[in-house]
């Protein structure tokens, strides 16, 4: 009877220890299969930031390839300007020849000055604006006026990629110019009326100094900038002015300033005697006496 109640207890307590174990392995199956879960949960975020951060820099790759492109295919933007020191032999043949040269390459004047000095030499310069691709001719032109190239300067600045900069620029504020008029045009409230209408005014702003500058660029690569002095290669012989002569008119005025000097002395002596009288008088009645005291002496002494 007591072997009967040991094998029963002893079989309960294996019944339990199975189920222990089972559930145990029925737990850590659960546990791998969460940890697996999670990983595969890991690697696909990652991946998909991979692929965003590739994305990313494929546009940003794509955007500068763009910008190259767009630079190379933009016709370069070269601001020249020359300077020219010419000596020629006559200043106004010269710059008339010039000036019509200009207006011939399809060009304008923009500042012109004349100088002359005291002893007749002339000097003068000139500030012209040629179409770019007339510069060249126009400087072989306006070298053949002067007798003498003093001095001969050419200087280029290249301002393509400011200039694609630049458009680049308005193309982008004028987008945000649609936009906030697009807001504009739905807004309701008066506060985002009037935060829009400020930025809106401000963007618009932008987009003018934007096209004052492209502009700019536009005007100064069309037309270059000749700058030329002219020398006036010439012996100035002074002429004999006929007023100057004047022989009749300068005698008299000499003579008039003789008798002037006369005048001037005979006043001064008359002037001299009769205002000093008294003591002249006293004088040469002293001189009398001592003349008479020194005649008396010798006659007595002899």
């Amino acid at each position: 009877m007591k072997l009967r109640w040991f094998f029963y207890l002893f079989v309960f307590l294996i019944l339990i220890l199975t189920g222990c174990s089972s559930k145990s392995v029925e737990r850590k199956s659960v546990e791998n299969s969460n940890i697996e879960s999670t990983g595969s949960n890991t690697m696909s975020s990652r991946d998909i930031g991979n692929k965003e951060k590739g994305e990313e820099t494929a546009e940003t790759i794509g955007e500068e390839t763009n910008n190259n492109q767009t630079l190379a295919a933009t016709d370069r933007k070269v601001i020249y300007h020359a300077e020219l020191n010419l000596s020629v032999k006559n200043f106004n043949k010269a710059q008339a020849s010039i000036e019509e040269k200009a207006k011939k390459f399809g060009g304008y004047i923009v500042d012109s000055n004349v100088y002359r000095d005291g002893e007749g030499h002339v000097e003068g310069t000139l500030t012209l604006r040629i179409p770019q691709d007339k510069f060249d001719a126009f400087l072989k032109d306006a070298e053949r006026e002067a007798v003498e190239v003093l001095s001969r300067h050419v200087s280029g600045q290249d301002v393509t990629e400011e200039y694609v900069d630049l458009e680049s620029r308005l193309r982008s504020k004028k987008a945000v110019e649609e936009r906030l008029i697009t807001f504009m045009k739905n807004a309701q409230k008066t506060d985002d009326l009037l935060k829009i209408s400020t930025d809106l005014s401000k963007v618009q702003e932008e987009i003018e100094q934007l096209t004052g500058k492209i502009r700019y660029f536009q005007n100064q690569t069309v037309f270059s900038t000749v700058s030329i002095t002219l020398n006036e290669n010439k012996i100035v012989i002074p002429e004999i002015k006929k007023e100057d002569l004047n022989t009749w008119e300068r005698t008299k005025k000499q003579f008039a300033e003789s008798l002037n000097l006369l005048l001037t002395a005979f006043s001064g002596m008359t002037v001299f005697i009769f205002g000093n009288l008294p003591i002249l008088l006293l004088i040469v009645l002293a001189g009398v006496c001592v003349y008479l005291m020194v005649k008396k002496y010798k006659r007595k002494s002899k």
